[in-house]
């Protein structure tokens, strides 16, 4: 990892229409913009929290959040109560990983070139995923449980029972690559070169 501070991008409480961008041009670590129900925001110890404490799945639509993240620091990114309607560009960040505890719906990342095994966790369910990492970048998919629509680059799995694993031809050797792991059953699960 580079000399970068180390910051995490937390939500306590999941979130609904999240966009997460970079700003090269930022003097502050991170800005927000929040439609509908305003979140509580914090900032402390390298933890930035959003937090929607009267967060309700069946208000997403209501709800979006756009987050703009310094490349001044690295970033881990934690969402806790899961995620739906998902769509950034964070190949201008050092991520350091992803968590999602709960599931995630609807989500299409253009990731960045990995330091190391990046981990991407989701430990519920997941649906129409999209990952996408820059060429030549190995990665592994583990799913624990059923699947169906799978795709890592080439291999394609129409449906299948669980654990799965697929992985890139290149990925044991490779020092920089991604580590997609998925807890419970996932369909249209996509895990390409960009």
């Amino acid at each position: 990892m580079s000399d970068l501070a180390p910051y995490r991008l937390v939500f306590p409480r999941g979130v609904a229409n999240l966009t997460v961008r970079v700003d090269p041009s930022m003097t502050g670590t991170y800005h927000g913009e929040f439609y509908g129900p305003t979140p509580r925001v914090s900032e402390a110890d390298g933890v930035v929290s959003i937090d929607y404490s009267q967060f309700n799945p069946f208000r997403w639509g209501r709800t979006s959040a756009d987050v703009w993240l310094s490349q001044s620091a690295s970033w881990a990114i934690e969402i806790r109560g899961g995620v739906s309607h998902w769509d950034s560009d964070l190949r201008p960040l050092e991520l350091r990983g992803i968590e999602v505890r709960g599931g995630v719906n609807k989500v299409d990342l253009r990731l960045p070139r990995p330091t190391g095994s990046t981990i991407i966790r989701i430990s519920g369910g997941a649906s129409h995923l999209t990952l996408r990492r820059p060429a030549g970048v190995p990665a592994r998919l583990q799913i624990g449980g059923g699947a169906s629509r799978l795709e890592l680059d080439a291999q394609y799995l129409g449906a299948v029972g669980g654990p799965v694993r697929l992985e890139t031809p290149d990925y044991s050797n490779a020092t920089d690559r991604y580590e997609v792991e998925i807890g419970g059953g996932a369909s249209q699960i996509r895990v390409i070169r960009d």
